[in-house]
């Protein structure tokens, strides 16, 4: 599990290693995988034991217990919802300032965006691709999180591995979404640069620059689930973030 060097609430982005999951969520080396996501996608399910057991361990190594657990079904918006433990809710991103509360974001592609107000207890989840990033999700989060008692000038974010702009080609009709909705700069020769536009649209929102946290990390790495490197078959990481109990 990897954690960013800012946030100091219990944290971390999962990667392939360290589950039981086999076949095609295994591991890189072949050992157990740990895929976060028991659905059907891509012609293929994982045992919903495994994924079961996976999540078991993630949450497991930040001192949560699995009913702790609130997760999204997302739909690649930019909706914010507080968080409800042991539910899954329709939503990009998720808020809570509960204590014994744990977030969780699925990726394989899109990124991860953690983010904490230490100061007021409050945190904060987003999932953003490029839809979500467009609606500025990130930013929605931040509302939503200011609403809870948050301010942008204390909010902390980390955003965690998704996929490179090396290995991120776009159409013509996305590129100039971003031109028109003032993030063009992060598209050059329709490669899209993901985590700086998420950056941007964090700036935007008042989070100091100093407070944002990039992980530089490329899901096409063999260390992550990617989407679109394994052509839809594969699994997805989970990123985490909680409010002590």
């Amino acid at each position: 599990m990897l954690h960013a060097p800012n946030l100091t609430s219990p944290h971390g982005f999962t990667t392939r290693f360290g589950g039981v999951s086999q076949g095609v969520y295994a591991a890189p080396d072949g050992s157990g995988g740990f895929n976060m996501d028991g659905r059907a996608i891509g012609g293929g399910q994982d045992d919903p034991q495994h994924v079961a057991e996976n999540r078991r361990r993630a949450v497991g190594a930040l001192g949560f217990a699995p009913p702790d657990l609130a997760l999204l079904w997302q739909i690649h918006g930019a909706d914010v919802v507080e968080a409800q433990p042991d539910q899954t809710q329709t939503a990009d991103a998720q808020v809570t300032d509960r204590p014994g509360r744990l977030l969780g974001i699925l990726t394989a592609d899109c990124l991860p965006i953690l983010l904490e107000d230490a100061e007021a207890g409050v945190i904060g989840a987003a999932h953003a691709g490029w839809k979500g990033t467009l609606e500025r999700v990130a930013e929605r989060t931040v509302a939503a999180m200011q609403r809870l008692g948050a301010r942008p000038e204390r909010i902390r974010a980390a955003v965690g591995p998704g996929i490179s702009a090396a290995r991120y080609q776009v159409g013509v009709d996305v590129a100039g979404q971003f031109a028109a909705a003032g993030l063009g700069a992060h598209v050059r020769e329709q490669q899209l640069d993901l985590a700086g536009a998420n950056k941007q649209v964090l700036l935007d929102a008042g989070v100091p620059d100093a407070h944002v946290w990039l992980s530089g990390r490329c899901t096409f790495e063999p260390e992550f689930y990617s989407h679109r490197r394994d052509a839809g078959r594969t699994g997805r990481m989970l990123a985490l973030i909680g409010v002590r109990a």
